[in-house]
């Protein structure tokens, strides 16, 4: 069992409901035998001991289990090893003094320190612990005198450290799945940041340069070449309307393509399947119009040059009206060339009115869109 410190709190941190010590206060119910004894049926030295003894271990049982509770709570399977050992001593000390004080009738504490066993130490420490309660309850009744052969009182305490150690699993189990839960969803957050980080660098380095050499370029073609100027800015336009629509998409969680996204995207893919991979280091010459057209185009060639070729090689070949995905495998089976990936490919193409071209290569296979 690990060993948490239960004093730091956890950020999933469940709240304590209110009746959960009236449920545990309930079973201290079978220690009302012990103060009966000590209240009507002893001398008043050993009757005061015994009483003090039972109604601080009543105490201290239950401050345990809030105790325990509070920290299964904050997701501590259970506290260090040092505090578990001063519990052990306290509520051990304490059934020792019920038994010399009240004989007998005090040996019902044995039950509750065999549950106490259970809920602090893992199973190759509380068993011997429970077996030898279990031997001691059967030793003591059996050696001395004036006491009866309790075979009840020994089943109560396999019995309850049997209950007790299915409910202490149970809630280890669910403290674990509430972990893994919690460590995968921050792994697929910082998967995500790192993602959202790597695509927004493609999407937008070498635009943001672009943008600066050509704001440059217009500025000192402003006075000697106005019509050069107002072509640039009109360039200077459109690639700004195209980063900004790239970057819109990426930050609201990839709901729609970018062309500079699918390839930032194709080169994890290809870099995964161990395929060499040659890709455009720009996408600013695309019209406008055919970005989201080419974006679709690469990630249905790439994805079948990952899932079907067998390459060692991939290029995508970007033109200002032309997309190609062209690999070294063995090619495309029969049947394959027209499937529902590239039907759809086409019927998106014939929208535009571009025009999707498949040929085998030697070796390998080509698809590409052109457009008008």
């Amino acid at each position: 069992m690990t060993s948490v410190d239960t004093a730091a709190p956890h950020p999933l941190q469940r709240p304590l409901g209110r009746w959960g010590p009236l449920f545990a206060a309930i079973w201290l119910t079978f220690l009302v035998d012990p103060l009966r004894t000590a209240w009507g049926d002893l001398p008043a030295p050993r009757a005061w001991v015994g009483l003090s003894a039972t109604a601080l271990f009543a105490a201290s049982y239950l401050a345990l289990w809030v105790t325990l509770r509070s920290g299964r709570a904050r997701l501590a399977m259970a506290p260090p090893v040092r505090v578990r050992l001063a519990w052990t001593l306290a509520l051990g000390g304490l059934a020792v003094v019920m038994v010399v004080a009240l004989g007998q009738v005090g040996m019902a504490s044995v039950v509750y320190l065999a549950v106490t066993f259970v809920m602090l130490y893992p199973p190759r420490a509380f068993l011997p612990l429970v077996l030898a309660l279990t031997a001691t309850v059967l030793v003591l009744g059996l050696t001395v005198p004036g006491w009866e052969h309790n075979t009840w009182l020994a089943f109560s305490v396999v019995a309850a450290s049997i209950a007790v150690f299915g409910v202490r699993s149970m809630m280890n189990r669910n403290i674990e799945l509430i972990r893994a839960h919690a460590t995968n969803a921050a792994l697929a957050a910082e998967s995500e940041r790192n993602r959202l980080a790597r695509d927004l660098h493609d999407i937008l380095g070498h635009s943001l340069t672009v943008i600066t050499i050509k704001a440059e370029l217009a500025g000192r073609l402003f006075d000697a070449d106005p019509a050069r100027a107002r072509a640039e800015l009109g360039d200077l336009e459109r690639l700004s309307r195209d980063a900004l629509a790239d970057v819109r998409r990426a930050v609201e969680g990839y709901r729609d393509l970018t062309l500079p996204g699918e390839i930032a995207r194709a080169r994890t893919a290809l870099a995964a399947a161990q395929i060499d991979a040659t890709l455009p280091n720009s996408t600013d010459e695309v019209p406008t119009e055919a970005r989201e057209l080419f974006a679709w185009t690469v990630r249905e060639a790439v994805t079948n040059v990952v899932r079907h070729s067998g390459a060692r090689h991939c290029e995508v070949r970007l033109t200002a009206g032309t997309v190609e995905v062209r690999d070294d495998g063995h090619g495309v089976a029969v049947g394959a060339a027209h499937g529902s990936g590239l039907t759809g490919l086409q019927e998106r193409a014939t929208t535009l009115g571009a025009t999707l071209v498949t040929r085998s290569l030697d070796p390998g296979w080509s698809v590409a869109v052109v457009l008008p």
